[in-house]
């Protein structure tokens, strides 16, 4: 995993010489780093916290938010980021594996740390040692989940998640499975259900679309199933399937709790029509909360007619000036951007050119006046006043926001702002 480091604005505006807009922190070695606004993240689950728990609905208790910290907290450093939100008032954790639970519980977290894609043969005693809550997607696995657990010194039962396939065709057991699983259920003396959860394919599409109406249909299915399950003598526990989209779009899915993913980290997914963007960018306000963010270390002039980079995929047509980034694909600058993206310079956007390289990438600041070695470059980001959003830089090259941001390698550090 990548160095971290935290410091308060007040010192990062002390340390560093800056050339352009942004603030530059101090980071040894290679400049490159991904900077993490702890405050952006606890407005963001702040704010889906309000709008999941509206004023005027009558509730007995406040639906909870289960933050999703899995892929390394979408790239920003799962556990210091479980650790801000957990100081936030996140209620619950959800990570992909047994490893990454442990790895948010090694930092002190106490909140329940759901398993979202289960566990693996022989990880059962990792899943009761560090009080991880996994999620079941097949009847047979509580067997062997009943078997870890009754070798516990503690008494009360081990708590776990179910999870339903309402149409994903993915992970979980078919609505008509139920049957089975109470009768599973019934069996394991050392278990207790503590959730039910179902995931949607397409929640970010709406009627007409096909997708939109496969969500529908997903919902249906899935409280079907539940009340089949009540109906067995099995209670539920928390019941939840709102995913990010669901979150913003459709409070009907709201249910016990909810999961924020790439909400969470200050953007909204596309939506399907694409105007649904502004209306749910304007209910639910989200601040971006990573800024990647590195250096010029070249500068050079070159005539009209030369080539740039790897295969000769750039050629100047004026004569240019041309900045080299200390930061490349392996950092996660993706490949693809290369005559398709930008960068903010000096609160100014630069194209992209040529292929970006393992290492290091090329820009043209031909019309960016008075670049210098050592100005920082915000791949994405904010930059003072200026903004250039995560996801208008995933769209630009066909992929979503989530893919961008988890694609921050582990040698680049993490640095966390307040």
């Amino acid at each position: 995993m990548a160095d971290t480091l935290t410091i308060s604005r007040k010192t990062q505006r002390r340390q560093g010489s800056q050339k352009g807009s942004a603030k530059a922190a101090k980071v040894e070695g290679r400049p490159v780093w991904a900077e993490v606004s702890a405050s952006a993240l606890t407005h963001n689950l702040r704010a889906i916290r309000n709008y999941v728990n509206p004023a005027d609905e009558k509730r007995k208790t406040p639906r909870l938010v289960l933050s999703i910290v899995k892929g390394n907290g979408y790239g920003h450093g799962g556990p210091r980021v479980a650790q801000i939100l957990e100081k936030a008032g996140s209620d619950w954790f959800g990570v992909t594996s047994a490893s990454e639970g442990i790895e948010v519980r090694k930092v002190g977290i106490r909140k329940p740390i759901l398993v979202l894609t289960s566990f693996w043969p022989g990880e059962e005693e990792n899943l009761l040692k560090h009080n991880l809550t996994p999620v079941v997607h097949r009847c047979d696995q509580l067997a062997a989940l009943d078997r870890a657990a009754s070798k516990r010194a503690k008494r009360e039962p081990f708590g776990f998640h179910l999870k339903m396939d309402t149409g994903m065709n993915r992970l979980g057991i078919a609505p008509g499975d139920v049957d089975c699983f109470a009768g599973q259920l019934a069996k394991c003396r050392h278990l207790q259900l503590g959730g039910v959860l179902t995931h949607f394919a397409s929640s970010e599409a709406f009627a007409p679309s096909a997708q939109g109406e496969q969500t529908r249909e997903q919902e249906e299915h899935f409280f079907v199933a539940l009340e089949r399950l009540r109906a067995l003598g099995v209670d539920p526990g928390i019941v939840h399937l709102a995913n990010s989209a669901a979150i913003a779009a459709r409070p009907e899915t709201w249910a016990d709790m909810v999961r924020p993913g790439v909400i969470l980290y200050g953007y909204h997914p596309g939506y399907d029509p694409a105007e649904m963007r502004a209306e749910s960018e304007r209910k639910l306000p989200l601040k971006p909360v990573m800024s990647l963010r590195t250096r010029i270390i070249s500068l050079r002039r070159i005539p009209a007619g030369s080539s740039v980079g790897y295969g000769a995929k750039f050629i100047t047509e004026r004569p240019s000036i041309i900045a080299v980034l200390a930061a490349g694909y392996g950092d996660g600058v993706p490949r693809s951007l290369g005559g398709r993206g930008c960068v903010l310079v000096r609160g100014k956007l630069a194209p992209i050119i040529g292929i970006v390289s393992m290492d290091v990438t090329m820009i043209d600041v031909t019309e960016i006046p008075g670049a210098e070695i050592g100005d920082v470059i915000t791949i994405y980001g904010v930059d003072g006043e200026h903004t250039h959003p995560a996801n208008q830089v995933a769209r630009g090259i066909g992929t979503v926001t989530s893919d961008l941001l988890c694609a921050v390698s582990a040698r680049v550090p993490r640095v966390y702002v307040s």
